[in-house]
């Protein structure tokens, strides 16, 4: 995928107050599929306000794949967050045909979703602030947008919206469960994740998302050539993702010294990375080739 140019882009028309209230840090599929633990489901109140939301379908489904009763290690929750009006009715217009509920009852190729355009995945946009930057810079690639956050599904299609942008897909759910169960073999020209959650407890550090059985399910999804990008804010993260990702027979480094890469100009500056940065937080970029 070329470098993108500078593209300017509205977004600030599409926040409002629960956008301010949202995080930008990316919400993020599972870890580890074949993981088990006897946790509590996630959080009934979140899954019960989306199904009365849009309970003729003309919205993302509260939890499409039954995937809370998959008794897995996961590194998600849905997060009670507030829909506005704006969000919802932006929802209601577009879910038909901008939307996909990752069920697990269907094999998509996701070249056909974008009418033939190579398409990379991202998995947990919080907002969408980011993603919408990167499509309007590259109209050239579609961009599956992963997430379970409805407030930033909402946000997400409203700067889609207003900014006329076609190469933008929101898929509502599990992202393994779309990995292993939806997407075509080799079908992906690209895998992003950005500042997913560290789990920083040491006895957390299971529901990490960047583990062995992630790299293999995403390796396997991915063209020979294709870059899975990784972005971290935390350092003892960014040196697990390093580590796990350098051990991996289907990947490569894609800088020469083995180590961390400089930021892409394809990946903006966020709000979220700028509040890091302010604090002094140091931004680790990885970017691995698929084999």
């Amino acid at each position: 995928m070329s470098e993108p140019e500078k593209t300017e882009m509205t977004t600030e028309p599409a926040t409002d107050e629960a956008t301010a209230e949202a995080t930008d840090r990316a919400t993020e599929a599972p870890a580890a599929p074949e993981a088990l633990e006897t946790t509590a489901a996630p959080e009934a109140t979140a899954l019960g306000a989306v199904s009365r939301m849009f309970p003729d379908g003309s919205g993302p489904a509260a939890d499409p794949a039954g995937s809370h009763f998959e008794r897995r290690i996961r590194s998600f929750q849905p997060r009670r967050s507030r829909v506005t009006t704006g969000q919802a009715e932006a929802l209601r217009r577009h879910w038909s045909d901008w939307g996909l509920d990752i069920d697990g009852q269907r094999i998509i190729d996701p070249a056909e979703m974008f009418d033939g355009l190579p398409a990379v995945l991202e998995i947990g946009f919080g907002m969408g602030e980011a993603t919408a930057l990167m499509a309007a810079a590259d109209p050239g690639t579609g961009i599956l947008a992963v997430d379970v956050h409805t407030p930033g599904q909402g946000n997400l299609f409203r700067l889609a919206e207003q900014n006329g942008l076609s190469n933008i897909r929101v898929a509502n759910g599990d992202a393994i469960i779309l990995l292993r169960e939806m997407l075509k073999p080799a079908s992906l020209d690209g895998i992003r994740v950005y500042f997913p959650d560290p789990w920083p407890k040491k006895r957390h550090h299971k529901r990490r998302l960047i583990q062995p059985e992630f790299l293999t399910l995403a390796a396997e999804r991915l063209r020979p050539g294709a870059v899975l990008h990784c972005a971290t804010d935390w350092e003892p993260y960014a040196e697990q993702m390093l580590d796990v990702l350098t051990a991996h027979p289907g990947f490569e480094n894609t800088c020469q010294d083995g180590g961390y890469a400089p930021r892409p100009a394809s990946r903006p500056l966020t709000r979220f990375e700028g509040q890091g940065l302010d604090k002094g937080h140091v931004v680790r970029d990885l970017l691995f080739s698929r084999v």
